[in-house]
């Protein structure tokens, strides 16, 4: 019999959570490039008689390493090569305050303030501004060898060295990673369909959710730039067109499942293999055969299909009309000029940006009054920790102390074993690929194989050998422990005001979705279209929020578990509300408009209720109607969503 632990012994569930290694496929390229980028600086540096030099380019192609996670071979240039303009900024603002005391913790302080508030524009500039912060730190905390503009030079000589190596095959592979987006996107379509047979509602679910991620991916692949090629490169037209195409599978899949009756075996595998022609760049007949349908959602899947192998297998695509779906792109200038205003305005981005700022403008005074070795490791620890939009501080802090560790023994074992000089090369040869290998697995992990390449990087430019292993340990607990108090538990910021009035933001989203496909005023197909992708982008988000809060300590991972359940019933009333529109535009009976209405003021009553409430709690359903109407299933998922409690409610 398994042997059974008693129940105070149980780990909690919020720190299982943080533990648990995330499932993710390793990328191959990625590791490769890391195994060479990061040594190959270093080997040059000992054959030219200055390994400081060499492992400061190292260190800058480790930041490349980092912000290498881009598949697109034009996304991947912005992606690595702007995070290194910052991180060349950053070091030579550095190393123009190093050892100017109160004026660099003041410097510092302030680049961590800009550092948090341009995080917020994206992802791009998330990375960005880790960088900015991440070697402004280290500049102001170490002496960089040679001239004021070596440095900066040499670490961005490193972070190119990763891009270069990354487009070494965009010649072979031009169009390769999109096409497998947007077939990867193709086959979740089917697994959501052949989820429609299964009748298990948490299968559909979770296929559902499935494809709303990789239809996210697979756009933001796609559309990278569009501003620019699009017209103008016949293959984005045709892959922007395919993604469009497979929209109204997805659309009609909720009806499939609504209807409770199983679709062929033969509709998954059609999809498949019109993956298989997208993923391959092939035109002509596809050769499908799709059974008669028999029911309103089975002929709104057949009639879905019907047109997305028309699109798959037609060579030439009109770029007029492929803005309908997706709206029309606005100008580099005017996407510029609307994120610095969303920078300079926005609320989130200022408390971000003071949160950042406060942790490490308190690290910096500390260390500036207290003598610490090299004091730069406190601040770095902070900024990994309190990113504010890569996670949860509080899990965060927990996977930084542990991964530390977890990377203090292998560095021990490296820095006491291996001899300085050229056994350095064939170790970072060994170590440094795991570092893109172990990120997807979680933070911790990237801590774990992060830790032991920059401790043999730093010990090149110190040659401290193994006396740098404990202060390393206490600094990265001292940094943990300032990102908890100043940037967690005395942050005036509640779980409510992060995750619940977006969620509630959401349901308003969903009652004029409800409006606009039966209200008085319904607006037009494409608009519709948008307005659903917008809807499922914005839940993804909410989820993966929630999926953070979960990893938290009471009462935030509680709370969170509590509005847990509601996420999931906005998502279904989204896919209600879809479906309705799919039966009537293939047949059944429109509803009236005051049923709409209806539902509307409903969502928008349960949207008030969240946004006031801090933990669930049973509301009124008060939804009449016909049965036989296409909107009866709607209201059944509008009632259990305005049916969920508390734990703590009354009967």
């Amino acid at each position: 019999m398994p042997r059974e632990f008693p129940i105070g012994l149980t780990p909690p569930d919020w720190l299982v959570r943080n533990l648990r290694a995330q499932p993710a496929p390793v990328n191959r390229p990625a590791v490769i490039r890391a195994a060479i980028a990061i040594p190959l600086p270093l080997a040059i540096g000992l054959a030219t008689g200055r390994p400081e030099y060499g492992a400061l380019a190292a260190m800058g192609a480790l930041n490349g390493v980092i912000s290498d996670t881009a598949a697109a071979y034009r996304i991947r240039i912005p992606t690595i090569a702007v995070p290194q303009l910052f991180s060349a900024v950053g070091i030579t603002l550095g190393a123009l305050v190093y050892g100017h005391g109160w004026v660099a913790v003041a410097a510092v302080t302030g680049v961590a303030l800009v550092s948090g508030m341009i995080s917020t524009i994206g992802a791009v500039a998330s990375v960005s501004g880790l960088l900015l912060l991440l070697t402004c730190v280290v500049g102001a905390g170490l002496p960089m060898p040679g001239e004021w503009w070596h440095a900066p030079l040499l670490m961005s000589g490193g972070g190119l060295l990763v891009l270069l190596l990354g487009l070494l095959a965009w010649p072979l592979r031009m169009g390769v990673p999109e096409r497998s987006a947007v077939a990867d996107t193709y086959r979740a379509v089917a697994d959501l369909l052949a989820a429609c047979a299964v009748g298990s509602t948490q299968a559909y679910d979770d296929a559902r959710h499935a494809v709303t991620q990789s239809l996210n991916q697979a756009y933001d692949t796609v559309l990278a730039h569009r501003a620019r090629h699009h017209g103008r490169s016949p293959e984005l037209t045709r892959l922007l067109a395919q993604l469009n195409a497979i929209t109204p599978v997805v659309e009609a899949a909720p009806a499939a499942h609504l209807s409770g009756t199983p679709l062929p075996p033969e509709i998954p595998q059609s999809v498949r293999h019109l993956a298989s022609a997208v993923e391959t760049g092939c035109t002509g007949p596809t050769g499908l055969e799709l059974p008669a349908p028999t029911t309103e959602a089975a002929r709104a899947v057949d009639h879905a299909l019907r047109h997305t192998a028309e699109v798959v297998a037609t060579p030439d695509v009109d770029p007029r009309g492929i803005d309908d779906r997706l709206g029309r792109p606005a100008a580099l200038s005017i996407r510029t000029a609307r994120a610095l205003r969303d920078v300079t305005l926005s609320a989130a981005s200022w408390r971000y940006g003071l949160r950042l700022a406060l942790c490490i403008g308190l690290a910096q005074a500390l260390v500036s009054l207290i003598p610490v070795p090299r004091s730069y490791w406190v601040a770095l620890t902070i900024t990994f920790v309190l990113k504010p939009d890569f996670g949860s501080v509080f899990s965060r802090a927990l996977l930084r102390a542990a991964g530390t560790v977890a990377g203090l023994v292998i560095a021990a074992a490296v820095l006491a074993q291996v001899p300085r000089g050229w056994a350095d090369v064939p170790t970072l040869i060994l170590l440094a690929p795991l570092i893109p290998a172990f990120t997807p697995r979680g933070y911790g992990y990237q801590t774990a194989a992060i830790t032991p390449v920059i401790l043999l990087l730093s010990d090149v430019l110190n040659r401290e050998g193994t006396a740098l292993l404990l202060p390393r340990l206490v600094d990265s607990l001292l940094g943990c422990a300032i990102a908890l108090v100043a940037g967690y538990l005395l942050w005036p910021e509640s779980w409510h005001t992060r995750v619940g009035d977006r969620l509630a933001d959401a349901v308003d989203d969903t009652a004029r979705y409800v409006e606009g496909a039966f209200g008085p005023h319904p607006v037009d197909p494409p608009a519709r279209a948008r307005m659903r992708r917008r809807l499922y982008r914005n839940l993804s988000a909410i989820r993966t929020e929630f999926q953070r809060a979960l990893t938290e300590p009471p009462p935030t991972g509680r709370r969170a578990a509590a509005w847990w359940p509601l996420v999931v019933a906005v998502e279904r009333i989204v896919d209600a509300t879809t479906a309705a529109r799919v039966r009537v535009k293939h047949g059944a009976t429109p509803p009236s408009e005051s049923e709409a209405t209806q539902v509307a003021v409903q969502l928008r009553e349960l949207a008030t209720g969240v946004r006031e409430a801090e933990t669930p709690y049973a509301v009124r359903t008060d939804l009449t109607g016909p049965a036989d109407s296409v909107l009866e299933p709607l209201r059944q998922e509008v009632a259990a969503a305005r049916a969920i409690t508390s734990p703590h409610e009354e009967s």
